[in-house]
């Protein structure tokens, strides 16, 4: 039989502090269980609501990591925020991590939203949407193997080549982390994938198939095939233990999926029908013990 969709899983970001030997460990489990795949985010850090301060592990350097440790798990960027990297040097990091993986890298990209990190790494928040605009201009073409020689309002290469490059020929898939109007029709004529996070479309299918439909209609307005692009959510799920999970983000639109390995299966199901490609599972607890536990409901989707 065949799984519905693609299920992968979003490993910690600020809920505590997790050392490398247990992230290993966990993406490992995830692998071992049957994940199609393992997302990291691209975040710096966080104010959170107990007024610690904490933030996770550099994003690209650790799906390397990953990579090196894992075999046949997809490994992608839930998403990186183009403010963060200069365009070029993100394209040689991205390509770097899909030639370690073996051509398992998906690359999401967003233009960021939590100014507390621009302000503190020194990074700028004015103009967002437009920088983002020109610098993934700059990483497509970089990453399909052009030399690209570019001077820009933000940005200027000269004669710029990645070298060695991606392992996939064209490079790596590219996923959209953004619903806005202005950043999909900057982003649909080009990516192969797009994302919404659970909070925005309320954590149901119903809400999912209202998103679907929308950026479908976008798709068509920029001249592509609604079935070109494929569409991913991120899910929230409670499995037994859980009692909220921390999040650098406040909105909690909508409450977690939970119940027995088989009532998660038939939920998770629910979302494939109404056209979800890929899932990602943000879960809470977060653990080695959560993913090993999500296993059975992996077999029951599988049967």
């Amino acid at each position: 039989m065949t799984r519905p969709c693609k299920i992968g899983v979003q490993l910690p970001e600020v809920e505590r502090r997790v050392l490398w030997p247990e992230l290993i460990s966990m993406a490992k489990a995830a692998e071992a269980v049957g994940f199609d795949s393992i997302w990291l985010g691209d975040h710096l850090l966080y104010d959170l609501p107990d007024g610690t301060v904490r933030g996770p592990w550099e994003v690209f350097t650790s799906l390397a990591a990953l990579a090196a440790v894992t075999e046949r798990v997809q490994l992608g960027s839930l998403v990186a925020s183009l403010g963060f990297h200069e365009p070029a040097m993100l394209a040689k990091m991205a390509a770097t991590v899909d030639a370690v993986s073996g051509g398992r890298l998906t690359l999401g990209v967003g233009a960021g939203w939590n100014r507390r990190e621009y302000d503190a790494f020194g990074f700028h928040y004015d103009h967002r949407v437009d920088r983002f605009e020109e610098a993934f201009g700059v990483v497509r073409r970089l990453l399909a193997g052009e030399t690209v020689t570019h001077t820009g309002r933000y940005y200027a290469l000269d004669r710029c080549l990645i070298d060695p490059p991606a392992t996939r020929p064209g490079g790596p898939v590219l996923m959209l982390g953004s619903n806005s109007p202005r950043m999909l029709s900057i982003g649909l004529p080009h990516v192969h994938e797009w994302n919404v996070w659970w909070s925005i479309y309320g954590n149901t299918p119903e809400g999912l198939a209202a998103v679907i439909a929308d950026v479908r209609s976008r798709t068509a307005a920029v001249g592509r095939g609604p079935d070109e692009l494929a569409a991913t959510a991120c899910v929230f799920v409670r499995v037994p233990g859980g009692a909220g999970r921390t999040m650098g983000s406040p909105e909690m639109n909508g409450s977690p999926l939970e119940g027995s390995p088989e009532q998660l299966a038939e939920q998770l199901a629910a979302f494939a029908a109404v056209g979800a490609a890929h899932l990602q599972l943000v879960v809470d607890p977060i653990t080695q013990g959560s993913i090993e536990w999500l296993g059975e409901v992996l077999a029951l989707l599988d049967a």
